[in-house]
């Protein structure tokens, strides 16, 4: 290990403070180190891996694409990328589909959509409201709507007109959105600023307003979408639609893959305005139908919310046990036990006891295993959970 890390010192751009384990392989929801330790993962690759490790339909569907051809281009149809639009839009309210490879470039394509929509629809209107306490990814644009300064700072300037409002505060939103303003962006259970849901009635507001100003309604389902929350879509425990949405993570199973899901009112892109090379490529898709298959035909939504609810009980007889442990917050299998002690250092205490898990901002931990976890499973998290408390 000692030999690796020098390599991947000398070698890698250091970009992640990362923990001295390699993973070689894995198998449901667990997965085994180089020095052949085992670990139940309840980080799931930061909430991607929504079939576990091994999962035999998932690998069937991989390697019988992988066979046949990986990748080609756009430039030709493409029936696994078909079939996959097909599935998202039968099952949502959207009309249209567009794949990239990740999240951070699903926002950046929901972003140029929006813009182009105010450009043409709205009296040229170009700026947006994002939130604060927000995270949408890291390059420029979706930097640029990520509302937490320590990831801006080093980059700044970043993109004029973006301006921010405190979450699940109405009056808030309001106040930043004027004549020039095409669209609202957030995510209806914010993740990486610690595991916040949206209010209902606040997101109904934000619907009516964005329709009557003829604004883009944009969310950002990036982590929370995708079965996470126990619905296919995590805005489908709000009744409220949004006009666009940015999905990754769980949807490829753990290969590369993003999506932006729009109505017909926003289905105004045209050849030239934006592709991806390998986005929406045979392979990634060929995933994407698995796990959507899984989640659809397969009933593993059902699963979500009947583990979900013991993961929930769980922690809430953690909150009740312990002090430390402040509140309890999330839907499904996104959720977060905020401390009054350090998150960071139980995070590591769990991970020497076998449990990986992740920090949600400082005092947050998260938890996001697979789809597939049992009921037993986050027993046996929660015990050890209880163990270093």
């Amino acid at each position: 290990m000692k030999n690796l890390i020098n390599k991947a010192n000398q070698v890698l751009m250091h970009t992640y403070n990362s923990i001295p384990v390699t993973f070689i392989s894995g198998n449901g929801c667990y997965v085994r180190d180089s020095e052949g330790k085992e670990y139940l993962d309840f980080l799931a690759g930061i909430a991607v891996n929504s079939l576990g490790y091994n999962h035999p339909g998932f690998n069937k569907a991989v390697e019988t694409q992988l066979k046949a051809i990986i990748h080609y281009s756009n430039l030709f149809y493409n029936r696994q990328q078909i079939e996959l639009a097909e599935k998202l839009v039968k099952n949502s309210h959207f009309d249209k589909a567009f794949f990239c490879n990740s999240g951070t470039e699903a926002v950046e394509s929901a972003l140029k959509l929006a813009k182009k929509y105010g450009k043409i629809f709205n009296k040229g209107a170009w700026k947006i409201v994002a939130m604060k306490n927000s995270f949408h990814g890291r390059t420029t644009g979706s930097l640029s709507l990520t509302g937490q300064m320590k990831y801006q700072d080093s980059f700044l300037p970043l993109l004029p007109g973006i301006s921010f409002a405190d979450f699940n505060d109405f009056e808030s939103l309001t106040g930043k959105i004027d004549s020039e303003t095409c669209a609202v962006i957030l995510e209806p259970i914010q993740g990486e600023g610690g595991i916040y849901p949206a209010e209902k009635e606040y997101l109904k507001k934000i619907r009516d307003l964005c329709t009557k100003k003829n604004i883009a309604l944009i969310f950002d389902e990036v982590q929370c979408g995708t079965g996470r929350t126990g619905k296919l879509f995590a805005h489908e425990h709000y009744n409220v639609v949004p006009d666009i949405v940015c999905l990754a993570k769980g949807l490829g199973g753990g290969l590369p893959i993003g999506a932006v899901l729009s109505t017909e009112k926003f289905n105004i892109f045209k050849p030239g305005d934006h592709a991806s090379t390998f986005g929406g490529n045979p392979l990634v898709c060929s995933g994407a139908l698995s796990v959507l298959h899984e989640l659809i035909d397969k009933n593993l939504l059902e699963h979500v919310v009947k583990v979900s609810r013991h993961l929930k009980k769980r922690l809430t007889v953690l909150q009740n046990n312990y002090p430390s442990v402040v509140s309890v917050r999330g839907i499904g299998l996104m959720m977060g036990i905020e401390l009054n002690i350090d998150a960071g250092k139980i995070v590591s205490n769990c991970r020497e006891k076998g449990l990986l898990l992740a920090t949600a901002g400082g005092s947050v931990i998260r938890f996001v295993p697979p789809f597939i976890v049992t009921e037993k499973e986050i027993d046996t998290a929660i015990d050890i959970i209880d163990s270093v408390l």
